[in-house]
């Protein structure tokens, strides 16, 4: 039996691999097609599906600390925020800058439970972008 209980629209597992299903590579070797697509697909999905350090920065951050990380928004301008580009933001130190975002600080928020660690890693190699 398959992973979907062996069915593949509406067929068994076994009547859907027949000898039309098997390509021959070119060394000898022969690969089920519907397997290998399925490994592919699931392997474009996953990188289509994540959110790079900028798109996370756009939708998490930048209603309070701008575009360009400034802190020239409304919100960013009552709470003093320091811009992220500036020397004083730049010179801490990677693991601080993910502790921040993971625990926030003053009235930021945390992001531990709403963004994975991958994500909180790719905001701190975005926010080195926006030095100065």
């Amino acid at each position: 039996m398959g992973i979907f209980g062996g069915f593949v629209s509406g067929h068994r597992c076994s009547d859907a691999v027949n000898r039309s299903s098997i390509a021959p590579l070119g060394d000898g070797r022969r690969i089920r097609v519907p397997l290998a697509l399925i490994l592919l697909a699931l392997l474009f999905s996953t990188y289509t599906l994540a959110e790079s350090g900028a798109d996370t920065y756009k939708t998490k951050c930048s209603a309070c600390h701008g575009v360009r990380g400034a802190g020239d928004t409304m919100l960013g301008k009552n709470m003093n925020l320091r811009a992220l580009g500036s020397a004083d933001a730049q010179k801490l130190s990677d693991d601080e800058l993910f502790a921040i975002i993971s625990r926030g600080k003053n009235r930021m928020p945390p992001f531990d439970r709403k963004l994975s660690k991958d994500q909180i890693h790719d905001l701190v190699r975005y926010i080195r972008t926006l030095k100065k």
